[in-house]
């Protein structure tokens, strides 16, 4: 009595024996692994079958799936967060609790962040520059809109930033260094300082930690980035808080 290959595939609930000729021993067939058991994953399953009975198991597997065949509802759940934080961005009025639930899915999703620094810092100096719209709290529990004009300029031809804050006619405050980038990690080291006070011009200070001319490492600030394109850009500082920045056109 043999049972024969097909009967092997049926689901266990249906499985019968099927009676065939008696025949002539031969060699026993080889064994293929079968991967992808939608009832276990990570299982494997032996099937003994000859070329003759089942033709389409000695196919080649199919390719793996695409970040988007695999990861459909991330990658649309990223899609939705990404249009609740232009729309903040543009208006200010989407509510804080649903600007920290779509920053939340995004810094969950595993996107491809190889074009993440080109994006953010373009191919030519001096690079784009980016307003700050939110910043929230490590476990994104709370955050608010940022209350006044602070810009950043990343500039990846240069390797360099530049971060201010913009107070209008009364003067600005503005930071710049060097910029490293590893992966989804920028570091920086500011050099120096630049404070400008009403129609003054900007006073200049040189901070003494940037003088080692060392690439900036994680053992410096830095910022881990989940998700940038031509629009927003969304990381986490070294300290553990969240932020995301609106692109703009030029410093104000």
């Amino acid at each position: 009595m043999a049972v024969s290959s097909a009967s092997l595939l049926r689901p266990p609930s249906t499985f019968a024996p099927v009676l065939s000729p008696v025949q002539p021993r031969r060699k026993p067939a080889p064994l293929l692994a079968l991967r992808g058991c939608p009832h276990r994953r990570g299982r494997r399953v032996s099937l003994a079958a000859s070329s003759a009975a089942s033709p389409e198991v000695e196919k080649e597997p199919s390719p793996s799936p695409s970040p988007q065949e695999k990861f459909p509802d991330d990658l649309s759940a990223v899609a939705e967060s990404v249009k609740v934080l232009k729309e903040a961005a543009k208006t200010r009025k989407v509510p804080a609790p649903e600007v920290l639930s779509a920053l939340a899915k995004i810094k969950k999703a595993k996107l491809d962040t190889s074009t993440f620094f080109e994006t953010l810092g373009g191919t030519e100096s001096p690079g784009r520059t980016w307003m700050l719209i939110f910043t929230a709290k490590g476990r994104l529990e709370k955050g608010q809109y940022f209350p006044v004009t602070a810009v950043q300029r990343f500039d990846a031809a240069g390797k360099r930033i530049e971060n201010g804050v913009y107070l209008g006619p009364v003067g600005s405050l503005t930071f710049e260094g060097r910029l490293s980038w590893k992966k989804k990690i920028l570091a920086f080291i500011f050099e120096r300082v630049r404070i400008k006070v009403g129609p003054f011009g900007p006073l200049e200070i040189g901070l003494g930690g940037g003088n080692d001319g060392r690439e900036p490492s994680t053992k410096d600030p830095f910022f881990v980035w989940f998700y940038v394109d031509e629009e927003i850009a969304v990381a986490q500082g070294r300290g553990g808080g969240v932020a995301y920045w609106c692109r703009c056109k030029r410093v104000p």
